[in-house]
C-alpha cells in the first residue's frame, strides 16, 4: 500500500512510524516530512495542493493520511483535493474541519445538539472583549487555528489584557474574532475516535500537560507531554458517559448537519462537578497525545485507517495494549516564544527501550542532529504501570541534551494521587 502522510511535526512521526511497523506492508511518502521522518518515508516536493494532488496522481498513492490540520482548510481543502482523483484521504472535508478551525462554528454545533460546553460570547473587537469580560477567571479563545496557543485562561485583567492585546493589537494569530468564554474547573481529559461516516471507534484516552513548567506554571504551549492508557486512566463508566452524552451525539451531529467525516475526531473535555464538557474539538490527532497513543494500537493501522477512509471502519484490524504510555518533550530554550535553534542534540543514542519522535530537528552536513523548533524531541515509554512508564520516561528523557533544553519533570505524575 502506498500512503502519503501530510505534516512535519513529532505526531507526523509517530504517524509514519506506526503505518512503517504495519504488518499489511506500506510504501510511505511523506510532504513535507522532516529529516527524521525521510529516513521512514520517501520526501515529497509541492508547492501547492494542486501539486501535491498531481504526485498522488502520477505515483498512484492508495491513501493519504492528513496530520496537520492547516492542510484541511488550507485552499480547497486535502480531502477534496484528494476526493478529485480518486484517492481516500483519512481526514475530514474543510466544510467538516470547521470544527477545529472556528470555535464559534464547533459552539454553535455544540449549542445545535445538545452537546455540553461552556457558555460564551462572541467578541469582534478590542473593545468588544474587554466589555465582554464580567469576572475572573475567565477564558479567552481566538476564534481561528493558533497552533494550540490561542487560548488564555485569565485570572485578572492585567492577564486578560494582554492577551487581547496579542489578539487584536497585534494580530498574533492574525486575522479573526475572539470567544470569551466561561471558565470550567475540574481535570481535562482527551478522547480520540476514529470516525467514518455514522460508525466510531474510541481509541485510548490521554491527558496532556499545556504549561511550559512543573505544577503548571508558565505559559501555554503546543504541549509539554501527555499520558495515556486504555483502562486505567479513566474508568469505564466515566468513558461509557462520555460516549453518551459527547461522543455518539457528536457523529449523529454531524450525519444530521451534513457533515461527511472520515478521520481522528479529538475531543478536548472538562471533568467537572456538572459532567464531562467539551472544551474543544480537533479533526486530526492531537500533539504530543499522538505519541503516546499510537504506540498503545496494535495490529494492521495502516489497513484500518485505509478502510475507514473508503467508509468501512474494519475494529478487528487494531487492537489495545493495556500498558500504560508516558509522552516527555524536550523543547527548546525561548520557546514558547523567542525560540532558539540550531543546537546540537547529543544523548541520542544513550536513551534506551523508549521511543524517540522528532518533532522539531534537522540533520547537518555531519549527520548530527540540531535543534530546528519548539517542541524538538518527544521521548516515549511503555510499562504495565503508570509508575515504571513515568521513571522510564524520564530517566532516558534526561539523557538527551541540548543548551537551554527545557522538560517538565512531573509529566505522568501531577494530577495524580500518588507520585
Amino acid at each position: 500500500m502506498r500512503i502519503l502522510v501530510v505534516g512535519k511535526g513529532g505526531r507526523e512521526h509517530a504517524l509514519v512510524t506506526a503505518l512503517h511497523e504495519s504488518p499489511s506492508g506500506t510504501e510511505l511518502f511523506a510532504f513535507p516530512g522532516s529529516d527524521a521522518i525521510h529516513t521512514l518515508a520517501r520526501p515529497v516536493t509541492a508547492d501547492s495542493l494542486a501539486s501535491l494532488a498531481s504526485f498522488m496522481q502520477r505515483e498512484r498513492i492508495d491513501l493519504c493520511v492528513a496530520g496537520e490540520e492547516s492542510y484541511l482548510i488550507k485552499d480547497e481543502g486535502l480531502a477534496s483535493a484528494c476526493a478529485a482523483i480518486g484517492v481516500p484521504c483519512w481526514g475530514p472535508p474543510k466544510e467538516s474541519a470547521q470544527l477545529e478551525a472556528s470555535k464559534e462554528f464547533a459552539k454553535q454545533f455544540m449549542l445545535r445538539h445538545g452537546i455540553p460546553t461552556a457558555s460564551y460570547q462572541r467578541a469582534t473587537t478590542y473593545e468588544e472583549a474587554r466589555n465582554a469580560i464580567t469576572h475572573f477567571p475567565t477564558v479567552l479563545k481566538f476564534d481561528g487555528l493558533a497552533a494550540g496557543k490561542g487560548v488564555a485562561i485569565c485570572h485578572d485583567s492585567a492577564t486578560a489584557e494582554a492577551f487581547l492585546r496579542e489578539v487584536f493589537l497585534e494580530r498574533r494569530f492574525g486575522p479573526g474574532d475572539l470567544l470569551v468564554e466561561e471558565c470550567l474547573f475540574g481535570p481535562e481529559i482527551s478522547i480520540f475516535a476514529a470516525v467514518s461516516g455514522a460508525d466510531y471507534q474510541i481509541l485510548a484516552p490521554a491527558r496532556d500537560y499545556k504549561r511550559i513548567r512543573d505544577n503548571d506554571e508558565g505559559p501555554n504551549t503546543g504541549g509539554m507531554g501527555a499520558v495515556s492508557c486504555r483502562e486505567g486512566l479513566i474508568s469505564p463508566e466515566l468513558l461509557a458517559e462520555i460516549e453518551r452524552d459527547v461522543v455518539a451525539p457528536t457523529i449523529q451531529g454531524l450525519q444530521a448537519d451534513g457533515l461527511p467525516y472520515q478521520g481522528f475526531l479529538y475531543f478536548g473535555l472538562m471533568l467537572t462537578d456538572a459532567g464531562p464538557k467539551v472544551l474543544e474539538y480537533n479533526c486530526r490527532f492531537g500533539d504530543p497525545e499522538a505519541q503516546a497513543v499510537l504506540p498503545l494500537i496494535q495490529g494492521d493501522l495502516a489497513r484500518y485507517i485505509e478502510s475507514g477512509a473508503r467508509g468501512k471502519l474494519e475494529k478487528n484490524l487494531i487492537r489495545f495494549s493495556p500498558d500504560w504510555s508516558v509522552c516527555v518533550i524536550l523543547a527548546s530554550a525561548g520557546y514558547p516564544d523567542q525560540i532558539k535553534t540550531g543546537d546540537l542534540i547529543q544523548g541520542l543514542e544513550a536513551a534506551s527501550n523508549v521511543r524517540i519522535y522528532h518533532a522539531g530537528t534537522r540533520r547537518n552536513d555531519a549527520g548530527n542532529y540540531l535543534t530546528q523548533g519548539g517542541r524538538v524531541l518527544a521521548v516515549v515509554a511503555q510499562a504495565p504501570t503508570r509508575e515504571a512508564a513515568v521513571a522510564k520516561a524520564h530517566s532516558e528523557a534526561a539523557k538527551i541534551r541540548f543548551e537551554g533544553c527545557q522538560r517538565r519533570t512531573d509529566i505522568g505524575r501531577l494530577h495524580f494521587e500518588t507520585p
